[in-house]
């Protein structure tokens, strides 16, 4: 008999706190004609992955596993090098460092996962770092925004120093935007070495009255709201965000827009994964991205980095050093 080849995973069996995450030998699993196998450097653990493992909010449970987890190990983002290809693979050779995110599925917080190789991967620019190519699942979530906007028009982004805030500034200077930024204090100099036009501070400045309107405003982090940033808006201007808002008002407040034809609130459900991938490898090839990391965690510890995610005091990305 064969032996069965391992891997170390993080696996969740049930919803809940970080707690219920355990550190498992399970078996590497194995490509199928059309899929690469990447054996995983560098991953995250985002917003997604903590609202995921708590099953919140709870309608989410319908895509996920009503009582239990349909999907027993997270993580979007992964970067590393292919060491096993499918039998119908020219796309990619064993060895190449690729970067990617793996929205259906997640399961990155393992030293192996299978991808199609027509998915949402491509190749890490130059000699980055792995546990700095980790920059996609952020920047997925921004650019379902991001993409609204065209050359010359202009946006506020609230909420601009965590993964989805710093990737949404960089990508609407990359369409040519003119970009205004909120953050708090202690990420006050962030935005502008992004690119941001302005920068404003909302905890000793009111951001809702600086006398201009803009085409989008872009609520990063949920923490704001439709009819607070109404005036901020222009006849035709567009509110998205990343939250249901209070009492889920975003979300009929979408509803409402959208029977209307306008579709001034949004919350944009990202497309295209795998374009937007290998869009996101050209800008950083071009130096016009670049990832902002807060903190990285080993594998063992990444009950601790959810525990920190959840706090939502992050900058940019945590990235977790798999293997």
């Amino acid at each position: 008999m064969t032996a069965v080849e391992t891997m170390k995973a993080v696996v969740f069996e049930r919803y809940g706190s970080p707690d219920v995450l355990s550190l498992q030998t399970i078996p590497r699993p194995l490509p199928s004609r059309r899929e690469v196998r990447v054996k995983v450097h560098a991953s995250t653990v985002n917003r997604t992955d903590t609202a995921t493992l708590r099953a919140h909010p709870f309608f989410a449970r319908a895509m996920t596993g009503l009582v239990r987890p349909k999907m027993s190990i997270l993580g979007m983002d992964f970067a590393g090098e292919i060491d096993l290809l499918g039998d119908s693979v020219s796309a990619f050779d064993v060895g190449d460092r690729v970067f990617g995110i793996s929205p259906d599925m997640f399961g990155a917080h393992a030293e192996f996962l299978c991808r199609p190789a027509d998915g949402a991967i491509a190749r890490i620019p130059g000699n980055l770092p792995y546990h700095q190519a980790v920059v996609g699942e952020g920047a997925w979530y921004a650019n379902g925004t991001t993409r609204l906007l065209s050359a010359g028009q202009r946006c506020l982004i609230y909420g601009a120093s965590g993964a989805i805030g710093t990737a949404a500034v960089q990508l609407a200077k990359a369409r040519g935007a003119h970009v205004v930024a909120v953050v708090g204090t202690r990420h006050i100099d962030l935005p502008g070495s992004l690119g941001a036009d302005r920068v404003v501070n909302y905890e000793t400045e009111d951001f809702t009255a600086l006398g201009e309107t803009f085409d989008l405003v872009f609520d990063a982090v949920g923490k704001t709201s439709f009819l607070k940033c109404r005036p901020l808006l222009t006849e035709n201007g567009i509110f998205s965000t990343t939250d249901l808002g209070p009492g889920w008002s975003n979300i009929f407040l979408g509803m409402f827009y959208g029977a209307t034809g306008s579709g001034r609130v949004r919350i944009p459900f990202p497309k295209d994964a795998p374009g937007f991938i290998q869009q996101l490898a050209d800008l950083m090839s071009q130096g016009r991205f670049q990832g902002v990391f807060d903190r990285r965690y080993s594998l063992d510890e990444i009950a601790e980095a959810f525990r920190y995610v959840e706090r939502g005091q992050k900058t940019g990305i945590v990235a977790v050093d798999v293997c």
